[in-house]
């Protein structure tokens, strides 16, 4: 491995490029839509968008007008979808830079047309029904008014009304009842706007689950957002469970830092506030200079909200994280052994080089591991590398030294 001179966020462009590509192909003949919103859930929202493009996926979709009005800056004009607006947005910059919008009611419809006379343009609207999430969208019972509403936007020229779509709430248990009847609920809704004469261009309804899980529920588009990273959105299930097999995703994420110093404790010596662990026998620790103000979860280690302690990669072994999580950083147990400053110390990457992975930080902090990767947007340094290009180093970790920096300090662009 390379060295490294800081805490990075290395991110394979590459592989985002093969994970799209993998569900491209396994969802098809349906469209595609990569769903970049939360700074691509970690990884960089402009770069993980033009790779999805390269990728040939159909849409991008982000949550809010902030997320896609600088995707559009950054000079993307294929489909977008943004889904989460306040009543304080304005919105027609976005209808001006024609940027698909959500609707889940009349007022939100009402406030598109609006935005739509300001812009000089008619907006690209669609509609949101909540089959049972229970979220965001209309309830069944207020979707007629809400097609109604949309349907006269639409007659009067002031809207075009794109797509329709919903969310599942549990599609990653294939058993799970609520996958069925969010289903029928969708269908039923469906029927509603075909009666009232609108025809959207997509439909959609499956996430990375469903679209993996769920070959019913792809319609006409589907929306990948953890799988596009490299991330099984079921990892808990068998090969067996999906429809022609598990796919072959690759995290593209690493997130690695320099080791600061190690050092020797002797038994019964506590380490960290609080001193949540107290060494049991004579021992060496290693500083890490990550901690909570960079995403590291707090509670990462055994005794500290959970029974198992996450762990890191350092000379080639896994290390458990040792003591509270601090703000700027942690320490691990180096049982015994001590590494000159500087050597490098692997929080998560793909897992190819024994390294542990975002789903084992995950389970070691009682969360899952979309939250995991999403939280690496602060001072650590992000850094892309294209691990397929020429001259690249082998593998997104020791690429990373390679790469080109963005320039940035992980944060929302």
């Amino acid at each position: 491995m390379n060295a490294v001179d800081r805490p990075e966020v290395v991110v394979d462009l590459a592989a985002v490029r093969h994970d799209v590509a993998v569900l491209r192909a396994r969802v098809a003949p349906a469209r595609m839509m990569t769903v970049v919103k939360a700074d691509g859930y970690g990884h960089g929202m402009v770069e993980v968008a033009r790779a999805a493009r390269q990728a040939g996926t159909d849409w991008l979709g982000v949550a809010t007008p902030v997320e896609a009005l600088a995707l559009r800056a950054a000079g993307d004009t294929g489909p977008l979808l943004c889904w989460l607006s306040v009543p304080a947005d304005d919105l027609a910059p976005l209808v001006a830079a024609g940027v698909d919008l959500t609707a889940y009611s009349p007022a939100e419809v009402a406030a598109v047309v609006e935005a739509a006379s300001r812009a000089g343009r008619p907006a690209r609207l669609q509609l949101k029904v909540d089959t049972g999430l229970h979220r965001g969208g209309a309830l069944p019972a207020d979707w007629p008014d809400l097609v109604a509403a949309a349907r006269a936007a639409e007659e009067a020229g002031a809207v075009r009304v794109t797509g329709v779509w919903s969310h599942f709430a549990a599609s990653e248990d294939p058993a799970h009842p609520a996958n069925d009847a969010q289903e029928a609920v969708f269908r039923a809704a469906l029927e509603v706007v075909a009666a009232a004469g609108l025809e959207p261009e997509v439909r959609h309804l499956a996430n990375s689950a469903a679209a993996l899980l769920r070959p019913s529920a792809h319609f006409d588009l589907v929306r990948c957002g953890i799988a596009s990273y490299g991330i099984d959105p079921a990892p808990d299930l068998p090969d067996a469970a999906f429809p022609g097999g598990r796919p072959d995703l690759v995290p593209a994420m690493t997130v690695r830092a320099p080791l600061v110093l190690s050092k020797s404790l002797a038994a019964g010596d506590g380490v960290s506030y609080g001193h949540t662990w107290v060494a049991p026998a004579a021992t060496t620790v290693g500083l890490v200079p990550l901690g909570y103000g960079d995403g590291v979860p707090r509670h990462a280690a055994a005794g500290v909200g959970t029974d198992q302690a996450a762990e890191v990669l350092v000379g080639g072994r896994r290390r458990p994280v040792r003591g509270r999580v601090c703000m700027d950083q942690l320490v691990v147990d180096l049982d015994g052994e001590t590494f000159p400053p500087g050597t490098p110390v692997v929080l998560f990457g793909p897992g190819r080089d024994g390294e542990p992975t975002a789903l084992d930080w995950a389970r070691a902090c009682g969360t899952i591991d979309y939250e995991v990767v999403t939280r690496f947007r602060g001072r650590a340094r992000r850094v892309h590398v294209d691990s397929a290009a020429d001259g690249a180093a082998d593998g997104a970790a020791d690429g990373a030294t390679d790469g080109t920096a963005d320039g940035t300090d992980g944060g929302d662009r």
